[in-house]
């Protein structure tokens, strides 16, 4: 398990990268644009995926920041918002990278954001979630990209592994 999740987490950090170059040509008319996804715009599914990955590391360690709302807007410009991003994806590799093969089947208890219960579950469904999430979302990015005349990249996981980061894991 630890080497699959560690595999995800840096696919993660590679996949989220590419979209983020794909954005940086975008000027912030275009980066706050309504193009129809569920966040609305980039900027606002680019916030979503970072506030959801908060909300999950907070409930994962106990240790960070974690936004109260789904749609909570932590940068309204794409350098401020890539650098946080930058910076829990590395946080993300190091916790996994440093959990024990055990931990992956461990059950964990927190209180959720949106309707207020109490949940107790396995890690590993957990972190499968986490990063099933970011690709769902990081799909809306690559359409809304395309919707914006900007040529996505391709961040399909086969593609990672087939690269020297991801060889490792292929």
């Amino acid at each position: 398990m630890k080497q699959h999740f560690e595999m995800f987490a840096s696919y993660n950090l590679w996949a989220n990268a590419r979209i983020y170059d794909a954005a940086a040509v975008l000027d912030a008319e275009a980066l706050h644009r309504d193009v129809g996804i569920y966040f609305k715009s980039v900027l606002g599914t680019l916030n979503h995926l970072l506030v959801a990955d908060l909300i999950w590391m907070k409930r994962f360690t106990g240790e960070g920041a974690a936004p109260n709302r789904l749609d909570t807007i932590l940068h309204s410009a794409l350098p401020a918002l890539r650098i946080a991003r930058e910076n829990e994806d590395q946080r993300i590799v190091t916790w996994i990278e440093n959990l024990e093969e055990e931990a992956f089947a461990r059950r964990f208890t927190y209180v959720t954001v949106t309707d207020v219960r109490t949940v107790s579950q396995r890690l590993a469904p957990a972190l499968s979630h986490l990063f099933n999430h970011q690709t769902h979302h990081r799909g809306h990015v690559h359409a809304a990209l395309s919707i914006l005349g900007v040529e996505p990249p391709s961040i399909d996981l086969i593609y990672f592994q087939r690269t020297k980061t991801g060889s490792r894991f292929g």
